[in-house]
Parts: structure tokens; C-alpha cells; sequence
């Protein structure tokens, strides 16, 4: 169940961080419509899953308090003369949540991070994009935590 509870607080967070770039709503507003009426709520006729609220919290604020040094290390990641802010935005969200989680929350395997995100991205983008999403994600894996690879 907890796990169920941290993949809900993950596709939150990329759907609220996605409002936010798009729609340019402030942190606070955010938090309190996502923990009001999504997360745990039903909207339309669907439930949406209870989730982890102090993930959801720590993944939204640990992306706005290192959004350069995320956003920079993504670029250096993507194929050159394709910056982040030239990927679609659902996307753009998706990276910067992994990116947070793969250099600020060590132990959160990378393997789950990755698998995670993969997971959020089959949700809303199309094949080619979901392994975009996976390839650039692992090279980030790659350079942030490479003692994880070196293990096998």
C-alpha cells in the first residue's frame, strides 16, 4: 500500500508541477488545491489515489529550491541544441521530479526512481517520448549516483 500511496505522490507532483509552469501558479496555491480536491478526491466520477503528502511536499519544493541546478543538469543531458524548456511541459515536469528524487533522495534506489517516472510518462506521452523519458533519466542516474552501477 505504501507504495501505491508514493507512485500517487509522484504522478502528483508532476501533474502539479506541470500547472505550475503552465498556468504560473505559486507553490502554496498548489499545494492546497492538490491536497484539497485531487489527491484522495473524486472529480467527475474518478477517484484519484491517496498518496504520500510528504513526498508529494518534499518533490514540488525540492524542484523550485534547485530548479537551475536541475534544469542545467537536464540540459547537459539532452541531445545538444535540444534544451529543457524546448520539451513538451508534461515532460519538462517529469524530468525535473526525477531529477530532484535521483540527487536528493539517495535512498530511493535508482532503478525505482527511473521505473517511476517511466511509469508517470506511459500515463500521459506516447512511446517515443516515454523512452526519451527513460533513456534520459538513466544517463542522469548515470552521472548523479554511479556508484550504483558500478555495484553490478
Amino acid at each position: 500500500m505504501a507504495r501505491q500511496h508514493r507512485a500517487a505522490a509522484r504522478l502528483a507532483a508532476v501533474q502539479a508541477l506541470y500547472q505550475m509552469d503552465i498556468a504560473g501558479k505559486g507553490l502554496n496555491e498548489i499545494l492546497v488545491e492538490f491536497e484539497t480536491h485531487w489527491i484522495g478526491g473524486s472529480i467527475e466520477g474518478v477517484q484519484y489515489e491517496d498518496a504520500d503528502i510528504d513526498l508529494f511536499r518534499d518533490i514540488l519544493r525540492g524542484v523550485l529550491a534547485d530548479q537551475v541546478t536541475i534544469d542545467r543538469e537536464t540540459d547537459a543531458t539532452l541531445q545538444q541544441g535540444w534544451p529543457l524548456r524546448r520539451v513538451e511541459a508534461v515532460m519538462r515536469a517529469i524530468l525535473r521530479a526525477g531529477m530532484f528524487e535521483l540527487s536528493h533522495k539517495p535512498d530511493v534506489p535508482v532503478r525505482v526512481v527511473i521505473a517511476e517516472y517511466v511509469d508517470v510518462a506511459a500515463a500521459f506521452l506516447g512511446g517515443d517520448e516515454v523512452g526519451m523519458v527513460n533513456a534520459v533519466l538513466d544517463r542522469l542516474a548515470r552521472k548523479t549516483r554511479p556508484q550504483e552501477f558500478a555495484a553490478r
